[in-house]
């Protein structure tokens, strides 16, 4: 059995959940190496199956002179090194189909972007890395849409994959978590991963000091969204932690503090342990009689 099917088996097999995380984007090796290790320690402790998530390149960001990270020859340099020294998984973005078979020979698990989930091409190729593919639902989809996009990948030859539900826009600058996409996207019969940090983004809805404008977020929420979430039932938790948010160059009112990581993932696995979210619940129509 290769080692992507024997992990996609780790992670579906996981109890009670999974954990992607790490900082959003590669700031420096240094920086990485550190919360790779930080992550580790607290997800060992607490008994979690752990894939360390960071991007080499952001190239969805809302201003052309945003910070994208280091590239993808540097940034995968750097991921490699991660797997090397802590021996862990790693999980990182794709944006082109020609990025796919590089990334491919580092990452573990191959990241499709929101925006990009109904792009076939992109799909393929990472289909045919062998990798695990996580596919994150589009804000503009419904999540049927998921089982067309994971049929994709299998088509091409892939059947380790997963679906990620991220949040669906809600007017202009906001997002919205429908709990019932975590229950639909089962159909595309492939674990359901929830993001609990993305899912909060307010897209372009912080104006920035001398005009134009950055994405904003609602980090408070995330602890109300990712206990949503394990109630429900899901496989896997994807969010984004960092050990100094307010000055993240990416995505920084939308990553958890590192600082309060250990004491929420403990929150949460309680819940998901007393919930009954990943068992379909038996529902009896027949007419109930009063005993006589």
């Amino acid at each position: 059995m290769d080692s992507s099917t024997v992990l996609f088996n780790q992670l579906k097999a996981a109890e009670p959940f999974f954990l992607l995380a790490g900082p959003n984007v590669i700031e420096s090796e240094e920086h990485v190496l550190h919360m790779a290790k930080s992550i580790e320690n607290i997800t060992s402790k607490i008994g979690l199956q752990f894939v360390f998530k960071s991007s080499f390149d952001k190239a969805n960001r809302t201003s052309s002179k945003s910070f994208r990270g280091p590239g993808m020859a540097d940034g995968l340099k750097i991921l490699e090194k991660v797997k090397m020294v802590y021996d862990i998984p790693i999980v990182t973005d794709v944006h082109e189909a020609s990025q796919c078979e590089p990334v491919g020979r580092v990452a573990d698990i191959i990241q499709i972007p929101a925006f990009l989930c109904r792009q076939t091409d992109l799909l393929v190729a990472a289909a045919k890395t062998g990798k695990i593919v996580n596919i994150k639902k589009g804000q503009f989809c419904s999540p049927s849409v998921m089982a067309n996009s994971a049929e994709k990948v299998r088509l091409a030859g892939n059947q380790t994959i997963m679906v990620c539900e991220r949040g669906t826009m809600f007017g202009y600058n906001d997002l919205i978590v429908d709990p019932r996409n975590l229950e639909w996207m089962r159909e595309a019969n492939c674990p359901v991963v929830a993001d609990v940090t993305h899912s909060l983004q307010q897209p372009a809805g912080m104006k920035l000091e001398g005009g134009g404008v950055a994405s904003g977020g609602l980090r408070e929420l995330i602890p109300c969204i990712a206990r949503t979430a394990v109630a429900v039932g899901v496989d896997g938790i994807f969010m984004e932690v960092h050990d100094d948010p307010l000055n993240a160059p990416v995505d920084g009112p939308t990553q958890w503090p590192l600082r309060h990581l250990e004491e929420l993932l403990e929150e949460l696995v309680a819940i998901a342990r007393v919930s009954k979210g990943k068992q379909p619940f038996k529902i009896d129509l027949t007419p109930l009689r009063d005993e006589p």
